[in-house]
């Protein structure tokens, strides 16, 4: 637990929970819906996951203009978590990692 002081007063806070590497981790990528925006999602998450095995699910907007593809990664630290989601929304064709 940690402590935070709102308007004086001093209140314990679960601290979040502590995820445990390796571990299979899914990850929701929303952009544009362009031609070749899975396939480039798709070649991001295997540089940063060499045992992906390509598996993924799409959605496309009411309006099709937005595509979602949720993959499962075999997460195996911080560092790369943050390193897909940097390249992922370096990339200006990404809108929304999550």
């Amino acid at each position: 637990m940690s402590e935070i002081i709102i308007n004086g007063q001093t209140t314990e806070q679960p601290e979040a929970p502590k995820i445990e590497f390796p571990c299979d981790y899914p990850v929701k990528i929303m952009g544009e819906a362009e031609v070749d925006f899975i396939e480039f999602v798709l070649e991001v998450i295997t540089r940063h996951d060499s045992s992906f095995d390509g598996q993924h699910e799409v959605k496309t907007s009411r309006n099709g203009r937005y595509h979602s593809v949720t993959v499962v990664i075999t997460a195996t630290g911080e560092v790369q978590l943050k390193a897909l989601h940097q390249e992922l929304m370096g990339s200006g064709r990404v809108k929304m990692v999550l």
